[in-house]
């Protein structure tokens, strides 16, 4: 089934009077950790468990920690094409390559908060990128499920809000996203690096939608309606909406709900 999203935003303009570099706005909050990894590569399936492992477990100062896990498409071509995959989350992890200097791509790669890049199995530095980016000023982000759902047919509903949102650096401008995930994914891979293996999951991105772009505000609101495929398990989705930098890709404030 080909998803299809419907998004109507309310956008209200408030001229921005806080600064990321002030230690002002909505104080610490949330960490976003992003897993790029894929079911071909046979160093992936470590990292995979650590992401469950931390979206678990509030290890680093008590941050509550939300996890994307990105599967990339470049793997495909060796053997086993991962069900997950998208050249979506590819040219998403470019983008942070060059973003933060490096000289290409690899799996596993984590990405704390948009700020830091490591290997993705190396705990360690994850729970110090995590610690570090805990107490960074963040906006306020909320996200609920709007009344008068129709499960029926698969239309779900959110109310999102973002208040007292850090200024973007000079020349940049926050970029409002939702993701939706699924967790308690499996597959049983017969070809590939991973042969033979079954490969448990979490906080897969089914989708990723650019809801807004725009400069010089404290606040959005925003109220999306997307449809869920049959295929996708309910119990087992989230709504994730975080605001990031375009240029530098830090991101601002997140904020995730079950659906």
């Amino acid at each position: 089934m080909r998803a299809s999203i419907f998004v109507v935003l309310s956008i209200l303009a408030i001229a921005s009077g806080v600064s990321a570099r002030d230690g002002a706005g909505g104080g610490a909050g949330p960490v976003l950790v992003e897993l790029f990894t894929s079911e071909g590569c046979s160093s992936c399936p470590p990292a995979d468990a650590l992401l469950m492992q931390l979206e678990t477990s509030r290890q680093a100062s008590g941050a509550e920690i939300i996890v994307l896990s990105e599967h990339v498409d470049y793997w495909n071509r060796l053997g086993w094409a991962d069900p997950y995959s998208s050249d979506s989350f590819s040219k998403r992890q470019e983008r942070y390559a060059a973003r933060l200097g490096e000289s290409g791509v690899y799996t596993p790669q984590m990405i704390v908060d948009g700020r830091q890049g490591l290997v993705g199995s190396d705990r360690a530095g994850a729970l110090r990128a995590i610690a570090g980016a805990a107490v960074q000023p963040k906006a306020q982000v909320s996200v609920a499920l709007a009344g008068h759902q129709q499960p029926d047919d698969g239309t779900l509903g959110l109310v999102v809000r973002v208040d007292r949102l850090p200024r973007p650096q000079a020349g940049d401008s926050a970029e409002l996203f939702l993701a939706i995930t699924e967790s308690g994914l499996h597959s049983q891979v017969s070809r590939g690096e991973n042969a033979g293996r079954r490969l448990d999951h979490t906080g897969v991105v089914r989708r990723l939608t650019l809801l807004d772009e725009d400069k010089g505000r404290s606040a959005f609101a925003a109220t999306p309606r997307f449809h869920i495929p049959l295929d996708w398990n309910r119990a087992n989705l989230k709504a994730v909406v975080f605001v990031q930098e375009r240029r530098s890709g830090c991101v601002l404030g997140a904020a995730a709900t079950q659906l």
